[in-house]
């Protein structure tokens, strides 16, 4: 099969939006050396379809006829006579890569016949003299995230390879039986497992006893499963605090606060709380309201984009599984984010700076929510110091259903659809 590549770009006389933006993120690294950037969208495409079959795809699958243009291979760059840095930006294999899918889906319907792979990546040129130094940092900080990406540069490289070898498994133990607490926490920290201390211990105990090391799989999982983002352990947790000189102590903090004030209040107007997916309250006679938020404050600390992406996505989910379905009707957000300000010489290494997390985060929410139809109606932003490593990124979803559907009992003989991946 043949591979094709298309490079879409804005036309002449339509700005380089995405171009534009990283310009300006470079300059706020007191990078003042690159004088302009071009950016290009490119499309690498495995298909076994010919030259004018290819134009189709450029014309009617990729390019906006209005303010983009496309070309099948390589661009000729403008202004070819100062020295320029070209950067191409590509996922690393095994990455979701959503838009490759939905042209693949589209090739599909135009009748492209077999098509064995599509992927995509970014391509930026920067006009203007760069040291080495200079175009890493600018790679790290601005155009790519290495925990999903990677990066090849100059005209001449070649794309990383679809074709990946087979998994082959590989059954890999880890040694946790004979090790003291002090080897526990090294492995605990050497596999980013962020277990303290006396989990490492439970895990320990229970190999013990069934006689045999865990696998890395299995010491993977009980890590996730862990986790604060899945299991959220400190507002489980017991805590003590002191309040004007008086000492207090929650056992389980979300149960004797949270949980208890809404049990203590009891309205007459929530109809399910703490039961389902989400939670519904009266809205008139005939309608109810359902109501879900949840953080995703880790996942997009790591990828902006896609950790809010599929923060909202849970919401609106949620709100759709509660009882027998909500509409969903809007999304609603709060976001808090380390200082924008900040110098990135400053930056811990493996942090990403707030005004990248923040605008990845922001166009995250925005995406999600806008393409499937449902609006963001409020929100707010708060700016600390103290969000710099980890943000708080709580997402929101309103649904509406009728009165009479808030509840839902499985029954034998019911029928079980999964929906998605």
């Amino acid at each position: 099969m043949r591979q094709w590549r298309f490079e879409v770009a804005p036309k002449a006389g339509f700005a380089d939006v995405h171009g534009k933006a990283v310009l300006e993120d470079i300059r706020q690294l007191g990078i003042d050396s690159v004088e302009a950037v071009q950016a290009t969208r490119v499309y690498l495409i495995e298909a076994d379809f010919d030259e004018v079959f290819a134009g189709r795809v450029g014309r009617e699958l990729l390019t906006d006829p209005v303010c983009q243009e496309f070309t099948i291979g390589r661009r000729d760059i403008q202004d070819d006579q100062q020295p320029m840095t070209l950067i191409e930006v590509h996922l690393k294999s095994g990455v979701t890569d959503p838009v490759a899918e939905s042209v693949r889906a589209a090739l599909k319907d135009m009748g492209a016949g077999a098509v064995e792979s599509v992927r995509t990546a970014r391509k930026f040129v920067l006009f203007g003299q760069l040291t080495p130094e200079q175009r890493d940092i600018i790679v790290r900080r601005v155009l790519a995230n290495d925990c999903i990406e990677e990066v090849i540069f100059g005209a001449d490289a070649e794309p990383p390879s679809p074709h990946t070898r087979p998994y082959e498994l590989k059954l890999i133990e880890i040694p946790i039986r004979d090790l003291d607490d002090e080897a526990l926490l090294q492995l605990s920290k050497d596999r980013d497992l962020f277990l303290n201390l006396r989990e490492m211990q439970t895990i320990q105990t229970y190999y013990r006893t069934i006689g045999r090391e865990p696998t890395d799989v299995e010491l993977e999982t009980l890590a996730q499963t862990w986790s604060e983002h899945c299991v959220h352990k400190t507002l489980k947790s017991s805590v003590d605090m002191e309040l004007d000189g008086k000492a207090f102590r929650f056992e389980n903090l979300l149960k004797e606060t949270v949980f208890k004030a809404t049990q203590d209040l009891n309205k007459d107007w929530c109809i399910s709380v703490f039961a389902d997916n989400a939670g519904v309250i009266e809205f008139d006679d005939e309608a109810a309201l359902c109501f879900k938020v949840e953080t995703h404050n880790r996942p997009s600390a790591l990828d902006p984009y896609g950790g809010a992406a599929t923060g909202i996505g849970g919401v609106i989910r949620d709100s759709m599984g509660t009882g027998l379905g909500a509409k969903p009707i809007a999304n609603t957000d709060v976001f808090c984010f380390g200082l924008p300000e900040m110098k990135i010489q400053d930056v811990p290494k493996g942090v990403l700076h707030p005004r990248r997390v923040m605008k990845g985060v922001v166009a995250g929410v925005r995406d999600y929510g806008n393409r499937m139809g449902i609006p963001t109606v409020n929100g707010a932003i708060y700016f600390d110091h103290r969000y710099l490593a980890n943000p708080l990124v709580f997402c929101g979803s309103v649904g509406i259903m009728p009165r009479d559907k808030c509840f839902k009992k499985a029954r034998s003989g019911d029928y079980i659809v999964l929906v998605g991946g």
